[in-house]
């Protein structure tokens, strides 16, 4: 028994020999045909042979170890199904004692590399700058970067100089060597090189270089460093196109990075999105849509004033996107409007609390606010155009889902995205009963009795406490936002035919509501939209009167044109003093600032040919004032702070939750309150009850009983 076990033992030893031999066999035979071929070379073509001894040295010196190396080198690469080795491997074939007699690069070095190759274009110098770049790469790792390659790294000097030569100039000679542009390109140059055999020769080059370059772009955490790193990858992101497996892990780092990131790193990260989407086409734009529409819609969780900001630039880079390819942007734009549909249509049937949340939160309104300027963007398009009706429908049902006062906020926002919407199709939408069905609630019609308040910003809210439903503030920004919409609503239409019919039934509920007011300075606000409505149908009806064709002409439509242009109306004069009201509003509760976003974000449509924007001068001093640290892979020279590096694992963990493309799974936010009714509520439904949340009420027993244990205490004292 003993023999046998120590046979069976002994078997793979035996099997690790065998194996190790074998690999060692099959470089050599590689070696041995590669100079044959040379041999037959300069029997067939002497003059050929000749011009590669003057040109390419390299080429005919061809050593054994240099092609074990490289396949080593190459053969370890970032990809999955089982090419990274073993751990325990590793442990076997490189021993301390090897480890010990690895050589230390030096900079004169490194810069003799970079002289050769930009000289002479030297093919083993780029060989030995790439393994280079795969040791700087994967400093720090444990063991398992500098385990497969001769050299080690022991200065910061040393690793920025070979990073900033290798991202500088990296895509210019690995273009050069594959005979390719110096700029641009799309994805059928590179399926045509790939069938080349200058491409099989040389293709590991490319590989080792854009998978190292992501393995040590995921080791960085200062935003600086991954910004200027992914501004130099982007002019090399054409090759991604020959690795499906790294094209797939770059675009979850650029969305990660887009989503989280701060300073400049979101503009960079889309801007990569965007050239990939423009330079591969349908092998990424799919996973490019949904990614960002998922990471937009984890942003849109919590909100507040300052995150809006953010907000609004992460949806401009959406709608930048999927003008990219409208066909696709279409499909994805159907599926998502849909799952919002059936996220009302449930809360419609159902009516129950669960269900209205899931409607009344800010993820819900963003997607809303989302596909909306999508369309406004895209609106000469047939493809998006289509999908106006359905999402008005959304919205419109959005808005009249719980009619009540302290959901003025949202019902407002949804009226902006109508009149959006109807200005961008040229289509009519009855945005004026929602308006005027606000002004007949009692909230708006008495005067206040909770005091002045504090000034409320209707932008960054969905929802009003009850308490500030009784304040001044309150009806004074939904009177004047009921004002702005329905000027801005029948400012559309003010060079229409039809004008004085469209205007009449709101300028008799207007009336009603000057009369019905008991708030002076309301009745005063109102009595100057009626004048301007009627002047309006003045000017229209003396403009009628000399017409001479029916209102199912086609001349209809040219009414008025020559008006409409140079905006001469009363309601349209009257909305632009009304703008600047509103922005000298804004801008006076608008005590912030943000770098990113402040502004909408506005794109070309059509990439230049010419990627190099920037000389080389700006680019060297980009990197040296990038590079320029003690940094290195795994060293915690520049580390996160903690609060960043919860934040972050928070994000991850949304992000796992969010696998599916389904936008009902979505939860409320927790800063809603629990103030939906059981069932559909009228349009006159009283919201003012006094219930206490189950919080408050716990509070308040709190108080009582604490109240109650201190009061025979006070009575003894006495």
């Amino acid at each position: 028994m003993d023999v046998e076990g120590s046979r069976k033992r002994g078997r793979p030893e035996a099997a690790s020999s065998g194996n190790g031999s074998l690999k060692k066999s099959k470089t050599d035979n590689q070696a041995r045909e590669h100079i044959e071929q040379l041999q037959r070379l300069q029997q067939k073509d002497p003059e050929f042979y000749e011009f590669l001894k003057e040109h390419d040295k390299e080429l005919l010196q061809f050593d054994d170890d240099d092609g074990a190396d490289i396949d080593e080198e190459f053969d370890t690469d970032l990809e999955d199904g089982g090419l990274q080795l073993d751990e325990k491997a590793k442990k076997l074939d490189f021993s301390e004692k090897e480890q010990g007699l690895k050589k230390a690069l030096t900079t004169a070095e490194v810069d003799s590399w970079c002289k050769s190759i930009q000289d002479n274009g030297s093919l083993s110098a780029v060989r030995s700058l790439m393994k280079a770049f795969r040791t700087a790469c994967h400093y720090g790792d444990d063991g398992g970067g500098e385990s497969t390659t001769k050299l080690s790294i022991m200065s910061s000097s040393v690793f920025n100089k070979i990073m900033l030569f290798v991202l500088n100039e990296m895509d210019g000679i690995l273009r050069n060597l594959l005979k390719l542009p110096s700029s641009g390109g799309k994805k059928e140059t590179i399926q045509g090189l790939m069938a080349t055999k200058l491409w099989k020769n040389r293709n590991h080059l490319v590989k080792s270089y854009l998978g190292n370059a992501l393995h040590v772009l995921n080791q960085m955490t200062d935003t600086e460093m991954i910004s200027f790193t992914l501004r130099r990858l982007k002019y090399s992101s054409l090759f991604l196109a020959a690795f499906p497996t790294l094209l797939r892990k770059y675009i979850k780092v650029a969305l990660h990075f887009w989503g989280t990131g701060g300073g400049a790193l979101p503009i960079v990260s889309f801007l990569f999105l965007r050239d990939l989407c423009i330079r591969i086409g349908s092998d990424c734009i799919d996973d490019c849509f949904k990614g960002m529409y998922k990471a937009y819609v984890l942003n849109c969780q919590f909100v507040n004033a300052v995150k809006l900001q953010h907000i609004h630039f992460l949806r401009n880079c959406v709608i930048e996107l999927l003008g990219v390819d409208l066909a696709a942007a279409y499909q994805h734009a159907f599926v998502f409007i849909r799952q919002l549909a059936m996220i009302l249509r449930d809360a419609l049937n159902t009516k129950t609390k669960e269900a209205f949340r899931k409607v009344y939160e800010w993820k819900f309104m963003n997607c809303l606010e989302l596909w909306t300027g999508a369309i406004c963007a895209y609106n000469s398009e047939s493809d998006l155009k289509q999908l106006a009706y359905p999402l008005t429908q959304i919205i419109s049902g959005v808005a009249r889902l719980v009619p009540t006062a302290r959901y003025f906020p949202l019902r407002l926002r949804c009226i902006s995205m109508l009149n959006r919407i109807a200005a961008s199709t040229n289509s009519f939408i009855p945005v004026s009963i929602l308006l005027l069905d606000m002004l007949e609630m009692k909230e708006l019609n008495r005067p206040p009795t909770g005091g002045v308040g504090k000034a409320i910003d209707l932008r960054s809210i969905l929802k009003v406490s009850k308490p500030s439903l009784k304040t001044r503030a309150f009806q004074e920004a939904c009177v004047s936002s009921v004002v702005e919409e329905l000027a801005e609503h029948l400012a559309q239409w003010s060079y229409s035919v039809a004008f004085m019919e469209l205007s009449f039934i709101p300028l008799v509920r207007l009336r009603s509501f000057c009369k019905l007011t008991k708030v002076e300075r309301f009745r005063k606000e109102m009595r100057l939209l009626i004048r301007q409505i009627e002047a309006n149908s003045d000017f229209v009806n003396a403009k009628r009167m000399s017409v001479s064709f029916l209102p199912n002409d086609l001349a209809a439509a040219s009414f008025l044109q020559d008006e409409k242009e140079t905006a001469v109306s009363p309601l349209s004069k009257y909305v632009v003093t009304l703008r600047q009201r509103a922005e000298k509003k804004n801008a006076s509760l608008t005590d912030y600032s943000v770098l990113v976003g402040e502004e909408s974000a506005v794109f070309g449509r059509n990439i230049p040919e010419s990627d190099e924007d920037d000389d080389d001068a700006r680019k060297n001093e980009e990197g040296a004032s990038v590079f320029n640290s003690s940094w290195l892979p795994g060293k915690g020279s520049k580390v996160k702070n903690p609060t960043e590096t919860k934040k972050k694992k928070k994000q991850q963990q949304k992000q796992v939750a969010t696998d599916e493309d389904v936008v009902e799974d979505l939860v409320l936010s927790s800063d809603e309150d629990d103030d939906f009714p059981n069932e559909s509520l009228s349009e006159g439904e009283n919201d003012d009850a006094d219930e206490v949340p189950p919080k408050q009420k716990s509070k308040k027993q709190r108080t009582k009983r604490s109240k109650q244990k201190k009061s025979p205490g006070k009575t003894r004292n006495r």
